[in-house]
């Protein structure tokens, strides 16, 4: 009939199956070749350099085999990286096909078996991905097979869905908007994902994670990948995160929210009882957390919880004298124990650290999360203001004050934004007339603050900026006056540019979905193209130097606050000795 549509794949699943067995026709070997034996070495096959295959005679064209023309076109495209990673690729491509030497598998097997720490570190996702597709044909157990045919088919359902996106004219990192959602069914007559409490995105990720915990071989690389998966911000995942709370911001604008639970026990806390305490995940140098720790004890901390992101046991040493700090070195013992691998992402493990802080309370009433290079500037004891905090919130809000270089790299002076000193935006091109217009608040570094949450309260998390109740911000905060979070982000122009690589790939200044204008990332990226150091350098002076004119126009607008402190002195005073 002519009205029939024509199926998308013509011929069914029979068609299907014959072109996928077409591309699996074995790779044979010419006379002299082979795999290398089950009991090959492979200790030291991770240093040792894979070189160009054309420098070589024996990998050269012509081609004696497929293998020979398999063996060439992988070793040009891993030229530079080691010898594992192209002994797995190696592996992965003869696995692929209908046939292949009797102890591919097991020497696939022994090679995760005993060299996965390497091959976690040296393959990029491509070949991770491909690397548990292997195990989902060629497990040894159950568990293999079936997590490895999972993250195979979910991987792959990603590629092509994330492929068709890109015709949308939307960049991977940016959702659709909540208003352009078009109306029509599913296919297969499909319930649609519940924007606001879907549970979908959890359920997978979270049995994937649970059932490659059932095997110690793929283990580590399933996890590795759902780790990836959940801190990359180009994938369906994150992009329905950023939604939802988008959705959870417009319907709290609507319904008020959910307020997170103050425990009754708060009511009757006083100036005098109220234990306060900070979280923090570092890695620093011990100088510059000894100053960390010293100016907070000073302020009355009752509890510092200070998570080592990179172990350091001299460091925890000296720490530990004081009975308030609690040092943990977050090992690869740490992460094992936590039952999960280790976040790729900082802001990940931040996260994780300050919510187990949370949870377990540390003896305190209020617990804030801050970083190293962060100080509490309270005009009135701490433990005053916080108790001043209505009954009804559970979350108070510290607005930030980013420090001004000085000359002798400790701050002495700091600036607000405009918006948390009452004056309209405008004033900003009168403060920066160069780059005013494009760093909101006039700040390089956050200008949302961090926060104190009561602890006690079920079922929160502690983020970075935020505390979420249930899966959502909670909505019962409260702005502590008199008090500031001086931001250290660029003490001198030294260490504001040896700062940049890590803050324009992984930190403050990475490229943001949530604001389209310019903004810090996309400003130092086009001075470093068109300008270079120079255009940096003109960007330092003018937003962040301590200077007289920079000074006097903060001034005239109420934004300069001055809070000088020696934190080497209080080094002395809590522990003793500078370290």
């Amino acid at each position: 009939m002519s009205g029939e549509k024509t199926p998308p794949y013509p011929g069914g699943i029979a068609a299907i199956l014959t072109q996928m067995e077409g591309r699996r026709d074995a790779l044979d070997f010419a006379p002299g070749e082979a795999l290398p034996p089950m009991d090959t070495p492979l200790a030291g096959l991770a240093a040792q350099i894979v070189p160009e295959p054309d420098a070589d005679p024996a990998e050269a064209p012509p081609f004696r085999s497929n293998h020979h023309r398999k063996r060439h076109a992988l070793r040009r495209e891993l030229t530079g990286r080691s010898e594992l990673v192209f002994l797995n690729a190696l592996l992965i491509a003869h696995l692929r096909k209908r046939v292949f030497p009797a102890h591919a598998p097991g020497l696939f097997q022994r090679l995760w078996a005993e060299e996965a720490p390497a091959l976690l570190q040296q393959l990029d996702p491509r070949w991770l991905v491909s690397s548990v597709t292997t195990f989902g044909d060629h497990g040894q157990s159950a568990v293999q097979r079936s997590v490895g045919l999972a993250l195979s088919t979910l991987f792959g359902t990603m590629k092509l869905y994330e492929s068709e996106r890109l015709y949308s004219g939307h960049t991977a990192d940016r959702p659709f908007a909540l208003d352009g959602k078009a109306q029509g069914p599913l296919p297969l007559e499909m319930d649609g994902y519940a924007l606001p409490s879907g549970g979908l995105d959890v359920n997978m990720i979270g049995r994937l994670w649970l059932e490659a915990e059932g095997d110690p071989v793929i283990q580590p690389l399933a996890h590795r990948l759902l780790e990836m998966l959940i801190a990359d911000d180009r994938t369906v995942f994150s992009r329905l995160m950023t939604m939802r709370q988008r959705q959870a911001r417009r319907d709290g604008a609507k319904t008020g929210g959910a307020p997170a639970p103050v425990p009754a026990s708060h009511r009757e806390l006083t100036s005098e009882t109220l234990r306060w305490g900070l979280t923090s995940t570092i890695r620093a140098p011990l100088p510059e957390i000894a100053r960390f720790a010293a100016h907070h004890l000073e302020l009355g901390a009752a509890a510092l919880h200070i998570h080592l992101d990179a172990p350091d046991p001299e460091a925890a040493a000296f720490l530990t004298r004081h009975p308030a700090i609690r040092v943990t070195q977050c090992d690869a013992i740490y992460w094992q124990a936590s039952g999960r691998a280790r976040p790729e992402a900082h802001q990940v493990r931040q996260a994780y650290n300050a919510t187990q802080s949370l949870r377990d309370g540390l003896g305190v009433h209020w617990l804030g999360h801050i970083d190293v290079d962060e100080v509490l500037l309270p005009q009135r004891p701490l433990a005053e203001l916080l108790c001043e905090v209505p009954l009804s919130a559970a979350v108070a809000r510290v607005a930030p004050a980013e420090a001004l270089a000085s000359e002798d790299g400790l701050p002495h002076r700091f600036k607000l934004t405009h918006k948390h000193a009452g004056q309209p935006k405008a004033v900003l091109q009168e403060i920066y007339p160069t780059f005013g217009a494009h760093l909101y608040g006039g700040f390089l570094s956050h200008t949302s603050g961090k926060v104190f949450a009561r602890t006690g309260i079920e079922d929160t998390r502690l983020g970075i900026h935020t505390l979420k109740y249930r899966g959502t911000e909670a909505r019962n905060r409260h702005r502590l006056d008199e008090v500031w979070l001086g931001h250290l982000h660029a003490r001198s122009w030294a260490q504001f540019r040896a700062d940049l690589g890590f803050r324009r790939t992984l930190g403050s200044y990475r490229k943001s979905s949530e604001r389209p204008e310019m903004g810090q990332a996309e400003l130092i990226g086009y001075l470093m193209e068109e300008e270079g150091e120079a255009g940096l350098r003109a960007l330092f002076d003018e937003v962040c130097a301590d200077t007289p004119a920079l000074r006097d126009r903060l001034a005239a607008h109420g934004m300069l606050l001055e809070h000088p402190f020696d934190p080497d002195a209080a080094v002395i005073r809590i522990f003793g000795a500078l370290p």
